[in-house]
């Protein structure tokens, strides 16, 4: 080889090499997802998430990717799931359901974590402040909790004959204290009185619907909590079998034949942390990211169950309906 010949090739070589560097893809980064429920139960608040994550600029699969840790139910395997996502080192995790704040809050003080929570977080812990979290911590908060009063005064509206309301709270759950101070307030600010029934799982439910029948509750009031979340349409088919008009959060409820729910919106909540999540990958922190609240709030009433409980709901309450199903 002669020395043009030699020189020639180096430099070829030399200016190939920075050019096939950029040529390689960049790895996507990774978002863990951690939810306390169920794919089957809450798998469809994926897409609110994922709009959200879209008004910034990421696709999953396209410039992100987006790995799904669900607990179906069993809080106690939170905390390894959130240790999975950190041995995993993902971007960002995605708290999404109030018993995953905390979990995830103790998994790692580094990776920047977005929550979606029914309750208060600074009372929860997750946060020192709304307008500045400070910390790894920001994210996105419901009305949930703080309406106990309002589903206590719709049943009451519905059931107008009634005297005493049943209340059911899990005593094992992380809203137990906030959501029944919330209904002792609502029972005391209405003048009715409620009986507090407790169930932590399906067993209880049993027990829960037969002391109804004998303190003679007219109605039931199910307080915020993911596990009544996941058991939604067993206890929707529990009321509807025991002659009880009921009222809780989601629309999942009244779908599943429950007589109405009324709460904020989550799916409202999942798209703003999925623009935070998506802001956050772009390189801002969670400490300037103050906690938002989605004030939107939704009634769902199901005419079919209301006819069978022999219940004419007032037209004023059908039209506040965001959906009246039939």
């Amino acid at each position: 080889m002669d020395r043009r010949t030699f020189i020639s090739t180096m430099a070829g070589g030399l200016l190939a090499t920075p050019l096939a560097a950029e040529a390689q893809p960049r790895a996507m980064p990774v978002i863990g997802f951690l939810n306390g429920a169920s794919a089957e139960l809450s798998g469809h608040y994926v897409r609110p998430f994922l709009q959200g994550l879209s008004e910034t600029g990421y696709v999953e699969g396209r410039n992100v990717t987006i790995e799904f840790r669900w607990a179906n139910g069993q809080y106690d395997q939170l905390p390894a799931l959130a240790a999975d996502l950190v041995r995993r080192q993902v971007a960002v995790i995605a708290a999404t359901s109030t018993p995953t704040g905390l979990p995830a809050k103790a998994a790692t003080t580094t990776i920047p974590i977005v929550f979606v929570t029914g309750s208060d977080p600074i009372e929860q812990g997750l946060v020192t402040s709304m307008n500045r979290p400070g910390g790894n911590l920001t994210g996105a908060t419901t009305l949930a909790v703080e309406m106990g009063q309002k589903r206590l005064e719709l049943l009451r509206e519905v059931v107008p004959a009634a005297t005493l309301f049943g209340v059911l709270l899990n005593p094992t759950g992380p809203n137990l204290k906030a959501v029944s101070r919330d209904l002792q307030t609502a029972s005391r600010i209405a003048g009715l009185p409620i009986h507090v029934l407790h169930a932590s799982t399906e067993r209880d439910f049993d027990t829960v619907f037969a002391t109804l029948g004998q303190v003679r509750a007219s109605a039931l009031v199910i307080g915020t909590d993911t596990f009544f979340n996941s058991q939604g349409r067993k206890l929707a088919a529990l009321t509807v079998r025991h002659g009880v008009p009921a009222i809780y959060q989601y629309r999942e409820f009244a779908a599943a034949g429950g007589l109405m729910s009324y709460g904020g919106s989550i799916t409202d909540a999942y798209r703003m942390a999925g623009v935070y999540t998506g802001r956050i990958l772009k390189g801002e922190k969670p400490s300037d990211l103050p906690v938002q609240q989605s004030t939107k709030a939704e009634l769902f009433i199901n005419l079919k169950t209301a006819k069978k409980l022999g219940i004419a709901i007032p037209p004023s309450i059908l039209l506040r309906a965001e959906e009246v199903i039939e």
